[in-house]
């Protein structure tokens, strides 16, 4: 049985693993709905009882479940353990049907069962490596529908144009109608250089897409020196995904292009659905000094308050750059930046992810990933459904959607970039040197003017 940690974000904690924009969840294909979670630091013994895997996720529910619906009754989920536990079941697969069945009747999309193989590249891909087409998605709470949260960077379903927002309507011709995530994991998931066609439902019509499944190995951060035309030397960092590699990445093109004479930074999280908590806490520590990061509130109303720790690397001026594919870390992080004045977000709003998922290890391999708090921006904003809406609203065209390739991002064919670049030479060129331009100041427009 798995025991309650009563600090779930707490960074004291050894052994816990906290994801964000993945749901707790990242599958070997490397598709999953955004999210936060955290894995229990227990280890169990193998059992080979059904009924002892059920009981231990009605517990884990009864115990920690922060209900987001209104669906949930704690009577109603007693009454629905005893009937479980009267019946017999002839293996795990039936047992495991049972324990998706009760979990659809709290209506989350965020709490969810993993059987011993998703459990297991679940916890493989956090380490940055994933196998499959490069697609992060979640269930549509209203529509019920597989929704594309952002393709990964570099991944198949990038380079064949998959965008966020993308609705997954068929998977090789099945339709997806009345589909969980699972089980569009379990379509889309194959051998890799094998094929899957996905039907995407974009603006009103159905595109065909096909994909090759590959092996891919992610770098989370890629950097550069930019030249604005007025000859300021810009920094430009592109964070992918918060993986395992993603602090230590981060740190490494900060201090270089310090060393290279940045004056400022554009920091683009466009696209980029989140992963590990601890990874978004400790790359917001190294642009803040001081300040909140991010809290989260249970159903008993506690908070665990993550701070910065005045171990910034730079104190330079700061743009992010966002979109409606950055979810729950990239929000956590653009929400720490805009609270605290740190930056300016520039772009579209984002994608509206704050409920905290932890990740349990249960008694037979399976796992189970339950919503246990929601996540607050440093003012309390809780951002769940609602996003974060940038300072300076630049929205991509169709047609640079269509036509912008990777390699263009963050150069003078990118017109968020351009914005975002705009904005922050109006900052280098600020009195208040060092600090961020402030958004609400009168002459914003100004430094939108090109």
């Amino acid at each position: 049985m798995t025991t309650k940690s009563p600090r779930p974000a707490n960074a004291q904690h050894k052994g816990l693993l906290l994801m964000l924009g993945a749901g707790g969840l990242t599958s070997a294909i490397a598709i999953a709905s955004p999210g936060l979670g955290l894995p229990s630091t227990n280890s169990s013994s193998i059992t080979n009882s059904p009924k002892e895997v059920i009981d231990q996720v009605w517990q884990i529910v009864y115990r920690d479940f922060l209900d987001s619906s209104g669906k949930y009754s704690p009577e109603t989920w007693t009454s629905l353990r005893r009937d479980l536990l009267a019946k017999s079941y002839a293996g795990t697969n039936e047992s495991y049907e049972a324990i998706r069945g009760m979990l659809a009747s709290l209506d989350d999309p965020y709490t969810r069962f993993l059987d011993p193989k998703e459990f297991k590249e679940m916890q493989i891909d956090t380490s940055g490596e994933l196998t499959g087409v490069g697609i992060q998605i979640t269930l549509d709470k209203d529509t019920k529908e597989i929704l594309v949260v952002s393709p990964i960077e570099g991944t198949p379903a990038s380079r064949a144009g998959v965008q966020p927002k993308d609705v997954i309507v068929s998977i090789d011709g099945k339709p997806t109608k009345g589909m969980t995530t699972e089980d569009a994991v379990k379509l889309i998931r194959g051998q890799e250089g094998s094929q899957v066609t996905l039907g995407l439902r974009r603006n009103g019509e159905v595109v065909t897409v096909p994909l090759k499944r590959a092996r891919i190995a992610i770098n989370a951060v890629e950097s550069r020196l930019n030249t604005a035309a007025d000859g300021k030397k810009v920094g430009y960092i592109r964070l992918k995904q918060f993986n395992a590699n993603a602090a230590r990445e981060m740190r490494a093109a900060i201090r270089e292009l310090e060393k290279d004479g940045a004056q400022g930074y554009v920091l683009d999280l466009r696209s980029n659905p989140g992963g590990l908590l601890e990874a978004s806490i400790d790359i917001a520590r190294q642009w803040l000094d001081e300040g909140t990061i991010v809290s989260t509130k249970t159903r008993d109303g506690i908070q665990d308050v993550r701070r910065a720790t005045g171990s910034a690397l730079t104190n330079s001026p700061v743009v992010v750059l966002v979109n409606e594919g950055s979810a729950s870390a990239s929000e956590i992080l653009s929400g720490a930046f805009q609270d605290n004045k740190r930056a300016v977000l520039v772009g579209q709003k984002t994608f509206g992810k704050g409920l905290v998922q932890s990740v349990r290890g249960l008694s037979d391999g399976s796992g189970l990933t339950v919503t246990i708090a929601k996540y607050l921006t440093p003012k309390g904003t809780d951002i769940h459904k609602n996003g974060i809406r940038p300072d300076v609203d630049v929205k991509l065209s169709d047609q640079e959607i269509q036509s912008l390739t990777v390699e263009q991002l963050g150069t003078g064919k990118d017109s968020q970039y351009r914005a975002a670049e705009t904005t922050l030479i109006k900052a280098l060129r600020s009195p208040q040197r060092g600090q961020a331009y402030q958004p609400g100041s009168a002459n914003l427009r100004s430094a939108l003017q090109r």
